[in-house]
This record gives structure tokens, C-alpha cells and sequence, in this order.
């Protein structure tokens, strides 16, 4: 069902906590208009998609619990504004994600607010209602908690009413449910308006796994059947990319319908071997993971990061460490897929739960005055102090976001880097854990790529079968700049090999 069409999928998207981004009218509230002005920031860094968290009316600070899925929250902006975004992002050969949050609406939605009227009322089976003695019956009181939600009780009161509703996430948000044929029309109604009539490039998906609750969820990946084929019908070409955060096995079967979804396997494990400063098989596990996403489609895209507004920022993983944070960037940028960075990753930023303290304000210029800084809220980790702002980094070789923005072009312009589709993925097999080296084969020109997780130098030992690739097009090791010329790699350090002499098919000699 899906077309290949690789030449077209983004190489290197950016999520961006809207709140938090850019100020463009002095509220202290990051807004689209705020979005527009770094457009040719994003594009400079070599930003191809932008995925935003939530647009629409709300009445959270993250927007997740969306009362009307046809507008813009006025904090953030106008459907004007929004389609200036669009157009602008579009001119600059950037594709915009909206995030569709399709599993539960806020309280205070118009469908909830006619739900909990009455039983009789058409809107109750838009959610999922229950009496104590059904929920008892089917022991569904409570539930484990999970990375994606803490929630133990997940069935809430409404006051005069014997019946509570289902909202795994928190109160305010109640759960969908889409045994609803009129619900599944409005959701069509919702693609269609976005897709068609706005002209947005795809979604982010969020909570794609509880699109059913536990008790019914095997109907969750069935749901997103009905979901694509709507998206199909309508723009064929648009993309879709979900929240399934679970391990490998359960992730997979979602590829049946959906273009792609974040690893979060992969995030984890990256965390765990930057602190450890050992590898663990990462890419075996990484190709057994594609051999399970490619039965259930051929041309899946992994979705890759290294932390997102969900997750402590990888910065604060590895305790603020410069090195580490360009290493963690390092590895994310030179493995296959589609990787998504979170806005900031690119100068460092840092932060640790709770949530808004992992959605600090991006740090623009040195001026705690400056008029683009949003002050929704006070940083705690993220300050002038900490991280040294966009504008003292770009003249800055050396720094955070010049390294992220070298690894991006060469990644771009590398064929054995971006491809997408089929992912070209190989161990290198060195003998020492420390050391975390594979090949991207590719018919234009493959590479070698070795990462030193550890904190000391390490012995380079390159196999016999790589010991024509000796030509370094990217190092942050001072002992190889443009040759392997010594067989030591320092601590943290990271250097991408080619063949000697070899350049690319087309590329001048």
C-alpha cells in the first residue's frame, strides 16, 4: 500500500515545543509567527520537516488536550498565521507535521461536554463509559504504569452520573472511542480538513498504541488501517510518523499502516551506552529490529532521536558534557533512518523532569532581555549560565551547534548517510566494547563509521576488509583530519572513513 518514494521523505526533522521556540510579540509565549522568523535558521542547519506539538485550543500549557481540532490556540497564533508557516516552510523545501492527537480530547471539548450530559445523549459514545460494577467485572480499576503514562486510575468521576470515563493519561483528557462510526467520520472530517483544505505534509501521531484501552487493544493497529487509508484517499503522498512507545516486537506491526515510528529502543540504549562508555551489540539489535519492521512493510522509515519533550533532554543524560553531547549527536546523525532532533538539542540545551522543565525556552542570544526569549516559565536548567546561546555558538567552531550542523550536511550529501528506505547497516567488529564502529555500504561510496564511547583513548584496530578506508570526511579527533593516521582514536571521539581516494559517483576528482 505504500509507494516508494524516498527521494521525497525528509532527511532531518526538528520537533519544536511551539511554546517554547520563539517569541514574536513580546507575550513571553513562543507563536508561529516566531516559527516563521527562523525558517532560514532551520533551513541553514539543514532541517528538511518540522514537527509541531500541538496547534489547536487548549486549555494545557502543552496543548495535548484539544477542545477544537479546526483552529489555532490564539496563544500561538491565527489559521492566517499558520498558513504563512506553511507557505514559507514550503518555499524553503520544508515539510510541516502537525501533531494529531486523536486518542482522547480535553474535558472541555464540545463532543465530552455533550458526553456527560446523559446516557441518551449522541455524543456518549464518542468515550468510553462504564459502571462499577462492569469495570469490576472486568478488573480494569486500575493498571501498571507505563513509560507513557503514570496514570494508576484510570477511570474518573462525573459528578450525578453512575458511570466514570476512561482517561489514561489524566483526568481532563478522556479517552476516545472509535467503536463510534459517527466518531470515525469526524476523524476523516479532521484529515481531511488538514490535509486538503490547510495543506499540511503529514502527522505525528501521538499515543498510537492506546488508540483502544488495554482490554480492547488489539484493535489499536487495526485502527490505523482506517486511519491511512483516509490519508491515502486524500494526499496521497502525505507522511505519517507515531508516537508507539513500546519495545521492537510491539512496534512492529504498526509498520502495516503507518510510514513510521520512533524508536525508542534505540533512544534508550543510545543513553545507556554514552553513561556506560560501552557499546551492547547495538547494531545487531538494530538489524534484527529492521528484519521484524520490514515484514510488515518493506519501505518502513525509523524514526530515530535521541530524546524528545517526553524524556529528559540527552544533554542533562550525560550531565552536561560537551563531548558527550556532540558524541550522542555523533551516533544519531550517521545511523540509518529519519532522525528527529528535539528544538535546542543543536546548542546543548539541558533539562530533567518534570515535564516543563524538559521544555525550557530556546536560548537565542546572551540578552536575558532579548524579545525573543520566551518566559512562559523560569528555566531551571537551561539558563544563560548553563548553555551558551545560538548567537555565541555559530562563531564558535568548536561548538555544540556547529557540530550538529556539519554532521547535517554531510549527511545530506552523503548517499551512504541518507538513505532511508532499505536501511545499509553493517557491524564492524573492532574487539573492544568501547569502540562503536559499522559500515554504511552504498554503490556511490560506503563508509566507515567508529565512535569511542569510552572515557580514555582506545587502540583502532580496522579489520582487514576496511583497510582501504583510511580517507577521514569528518572527525572530531585532532590525531585523524583528513587520513587514519595512527591506530588510537581519543575518548569520546568520533570519525567517518572512506575508501582512499575513492570520491563519489558525479563528484569531481
Amino acid at each position: 500500500m505504500f509507494a516508494d518514494r524516498s527521494a521525497s521523505i525528509p532527511k532531518v526533522c526538528y520537533e519544536i515545543f511551539v511554546r517554547s521556540f520563539c517569541d514574536s510579540n513580546g507575550d513571553g509565549i513562543g507563536d508561529l509567527n516566531g516559527i516563521i522568523s527562523k525558517l532560514d535558521y532551520l533551513a541553514d542547519l539543514g532541517i528538511e520537516a518540522i514537527w509541531l506539538t500541538p496547534i489547536h485550543p487548549s486549555p494545557s500549557y502543552h496543548k495535548y488536550d484539544v477542545t477544537d481540532y479546526y483552529a489555532i490556540d490564539p496563544e500561538y497564533g491565527t489559521m492566517v498565521d499558520f498558513k504563512r508557516l506553511l507557505a514559507g516552510a514550503h518555499e524553503r523545501g520544508i515539510a510541516i507535521y502537525l501533531d494529531l492527537i486523536v486518542n482522547h480530547t480535553s474535558t472541555l471539548h464540545p463532543w465530552f461536554e455533550e458526553a456527560r450530559k446523559s446516557k441518551d445523549n449522541p455524543y456518549r459514545h464518542f468515550y468510553w463509559w462504564m459502571n462499577e460494577d462492569q469495570i469490576d467485572h472486568l478488573g480494569i480499576s486500575e493498571r501498571e504504569t507505563s513509560d507513557d503514562s503514570q496514570v494508576v486510575y484510570p477511570w474518573h468521576k462525573n459528578p450525578g452520573d453512575d458511570e466514570k470515563y476512561y482517561g489514561l493519561f489524566y483526568k481532563g483528557m478522556p479517552d476516545l472511542n472509535y467503536h463510534s462510526e459517527a466518531l470515525r467520520e469526524e476523524i476523516a472530517k479532521i484529515i481531511r480538513f488538514w490535509l486538503n483544505d490547510v495543506g499540511v505534509d503529514g502527522f505525528r501521531l501521538d499515543a498510537a498504541r492506546h488508540i483502544y484501552p488495554e482490554w480492547d487493544q488489539e484493535q489499536s493497529t487495526s485502527f490505523w488501517e482506517f486511519f491511512s487509508k483516509i490519508v491515502g484517499e486524500v494526499k496521497p503522498g502525505a507522511f505519517t510518523v507515531a508516537e508507539v512507545w513500546a519495545e521492537t516486537e510491539e512496534v512492529a506491526p504498526y509498520f502495516r499502516n503507518l510510514n513510521a515510528t520512533f524508536h525508542f529502543d534505540l533512544s534508550f540504549a543510545l543513553q545507556r551506552m554514552l553513561l556506560a562508555g560501552r557499546d551492547e551489540e547495538i547494531i545487531d539489535k538494530l538489524q534484527a529490529s529492521f528484519n521484524l519492521f520490514q515484514k510488515y512493510n518493506p519501505l518502513f522509515v525509523n524514526a530515530i532521536m535521541l530524546t524528545n519533550h517526553d524524556q529528559e533532554r540527552i544533554g542533562s543524560v550525560v550531565g552536561g558534557d560537551i563531548e558527550k553531547i556532540k558524541l550522542a549527536a555523533s551516533i544519531l546523525l550517521t545511523l540509518p533512518g529519519q532522525p528527529y532532533l528535539y528544538y535546542g538539542e543543536e546548542i546543548g540545551m539541558l533539562g530533567k523532569k518534570p515535564d516543563p522543565y524538559i521544555r525550557e525556552p530556546f536560548l537565542w542570544a546572551p540578552d536575558p532581555d532579548d524579545p525573543q526569549l520566551t518566559n512562559w516559565i523560569t528555566p531551571e536548567f537551561t539558563t544563560l549560565k548553563t548553555v551558551a546561546p545560538l548567537s555565541e555558538q555559530t562563531g564558535d567552531l568548536n561548538s555544540v551547534f556547529n557540530h550538529y550542523k556539519k554532521l547535517i550536511h554531510l549527511r545530506r550529501s552523503e548517499p551512504a548517510l541518507n538513505q532511508i528506505l532499505a536501511p545499509n547497516l553493517q557491524p564492524v567488529r573492532l574487539g573492544d566494547d568501547r569502540l562503536l564502529a559499522y559500515f554504511r555500504p552504498h554503490v556511490d561510496r560506503s563508509l566507515v563509521i567508529i565512535h569511542n564511547l569510552g572515557d580514555t583513548e582506545s587502540e583502532l584496530t580496522i579489520p582487514e576488509d576496511k583497510s582501504l578506508f583510511t580517507q577521514v570526511l569528518f572527525s572530531t579527533d585532532p590525531l585523524h583530519e583528513t587520513n587514519l593516521t595512527t591506530k588510537r582514536l581519543s575518548a569520546h571521539s568520533s570519525i567517518i572513513l572512506a575508501p582512499a581516494g575513492n570520491t563519489r559517483t558525479g563528484e569531481k576528482q
